[in-house]
């Protein structure tokens, strides 16, 4: 069973499915789907649409260079029925396979390393270029956010600004009354749980 790739987004065309396109020099072209099939007749680039394989390539967001893709090249040399040799071909496929999937999950934790840092570095940009949108902090909020520092500078451990941020968020969380007068309403049961009504 020969497994030809889309023309168009490069994802596996398997027989019997997807549209057959074959033109008048007598080339033929396999789509996926018929997604790819209305594209192709659009004229439109794949390298300029996000989903196809051969914009993932152009950003550099899939595996060029690697051994294991040799294997997938088209060779149309015939070979006399072996049984012997199709299970060694079945059995080499599936550890192609697994060595296809370890290296493509080494490449994309390559590729996201340090991601979090970036998006952190972005965000505190962001903030530094906006200061003047954000909401002013009161004298006694600043008061205790160098308390806060101070303390941890003695102490000789870091604080952690955005830790800081969220267990704040998280002690104010029940303290905003958004009908005017609600509060939580505690029950102290028999054998001494605590619950809220």
């Amino acid at each position: 069973m020969r497994v030809d790739p889309c023309y168009f987004c490069g994802r596996p065309a398997y027989p019997s499915k997807g549209i057959q396109f074959v033109r008048n020099d007598g080339r033929a072209f396999r789509f996926c789907r018929s997604k790819c099939h209305k594209n192709y007749k659009l004229r439109r680039n794949p390298r300029r649409l996000g989903w196809t394989k051969a914009s993932r390539i152009q950003a550099g967001k899939e595996m060029v260079c690697d051994s294991t893709l040799l294997f997938g090249a088209r060779r149309n040399v015939p070979q006399r029925y072996n049984r012997d040799l199709v299970n060694k071909t079945l059995d080499a496929m599936k550890r192609v396979g697994e060595i296809r999937a370890r290296r493509e999950r080494a490449f994309y934790k390559k590729r996201m390393a340090g991601k979090r840092a970036r998006e952190v570095a972005q965000a505190r940009k962001l903030v530094a270029e906006n200061e003047h949108l954000l909401p002013r902090l009161r004298g006694s909020e600043l008061r205790k956010i160098e308390e806060e520092r101070a303390m941890a500078a003695a102490a000789g451990m870091e604080i952690d600004e955005d830790e800081r941020v969220r267990n704040e968020a998280v002690a104010t969380k029940w303290k905003s009354k958004a009908f005017g007068g609600e509060q939580r309403r505690l029950k102290v049961k028999f054998d001494g749980d605590v619950v809220e009504e």
